[in-house]
């Protein structure tokens, strides 16, 4: 029986788990570092090919991932230093980030279920410029320089009728955004990687993949202009937080393969693959990981001003 399918939405969990005689995918870049100081890991993933993307299961494209193990805890040093790395990470990977834009974020998400909640609350700390500008110009901030920051929260389809992809679209054409910011809740392979863990890709998003809730994609292609996606795996799937304990427990068997286990009792494992875990102080973790996020995004969207000598 073939191996059961890991269920991620992070591009590095689905480079770890392809197999060693695969461990060398051409058209895979994997570039890391890790800042001591503060004690954040950053992997960068780049898919430079269509085979790649489809033995990866993730569009083509650059996905960045930051860990930080202490990012669970009520820190503010620490989260001001994630929140700076974020920043920096952003900036890349928002084409011309040093110029004027109107950029449009968007929070995505139920705020009525806390492991879903980020992008709303994400949404609620932004510092939002777009109408003040527009009405008062941009002396209204003692600025000569600065980002059109609007932002949306979709909500879910059960209570709009509506594809998020389709209320998205329709304020794009009206808003004319050059660039468009999604943050969503995801889900990991490791539970290590709970709320620890912050992913950037430039290849946008499809909202509920993670929970096997497909709906229709936010990318470039769907919404013609650039997609930068931000996630926080919150959840994770329980069939494989089983496969790990039986791994622990089974951990002197040298030749336990765990994975090849569940892929073998697919079908016992199969009534967990609708069942997600998180943890039980999720509601304080969202609200201090959120405000994390909604401070990179400030920092990346800050533009400083050229002052003469």
């Amino acid at each position: 029986m073939s191996n059961y399918q890991v269920r991620t939405d992070l591009a590095l969990e689905a480079r770890e788990s392809i197999s060693e005689a695969e461990s060398e995918l051409r058209g895979v870049r994997v570039e890391e570092y890790y800042h001591e100081e503060d004690d954040i890991r950053v992997t960068k993933v780049m898919i430079d090919t269509k085979n790649a993307a489809k033995a990866m299961g993730k569009p083509m494209g650059v996905y960045v991932t930051m860990e930080a193990p202490a990012m669970v805890e009520p820190d503010d040093g620490y989260h001001r230093e994630i929140s700076q790395c974020l920043a920096d990470e952003l900036k890349e990977m928002i084409p011309n980030s040093d110029k004027e834009q109107s950029v449009l974020v968007v929070g995505l998400g139920n705020r009525e279920v806390t492991a879903d909640a980020l992008g709303p609350q994400v949404v609620d700390n932004l510092f939002i410029t777009r109408h003040v500008v527009k009405t008062y110009g941009k002396a209204a901030y003692n600025k000569q320089v600065m980002n059109q920051i609007s932002s949306i929260e979709p909500g879910v389809m059960a209570k709009t009728g509506m594809e998020t992809a389709e209320i998205i679209k329709g304020v794009v054409d009206e808003t004319k955004p050059d660039v468009i910011v999604v943050i969503d809740a995801l889900a990991a392979r490791s539970t290590k990687r709970l709320n620890r863990t912050v992913q950037i890709t430039n290849t946008g998003i499809q909202p509920g993949s993670g929970v096997g809730n497909h709906r229709n994609a936010l990318t470039m292609e769907s919404l013609g202009v650039p997609v930068i996606a931000i996630g926080v795996p919150t959840v994770v799937d329980a069939a494989t937080i089983v496969g790990d304990a039986l791994e622990k427990i089974l951990s002197g068997d040298s030749e336990f393969d765990h994975m090849k286990y569940m892929g073998q009792h697919r079908a016992a494992f199969s009534e967990l693959n609708n069942m997600y875990m998180t943890g039980k102080d999720i509601d304080a973790v969202v609200k201090r990981v959120s405000f994390t996020v909604s401070e990179g995004i400030n920092l990346a969207l800050e533009l400083k001003e050229e002052r003469c000598s």
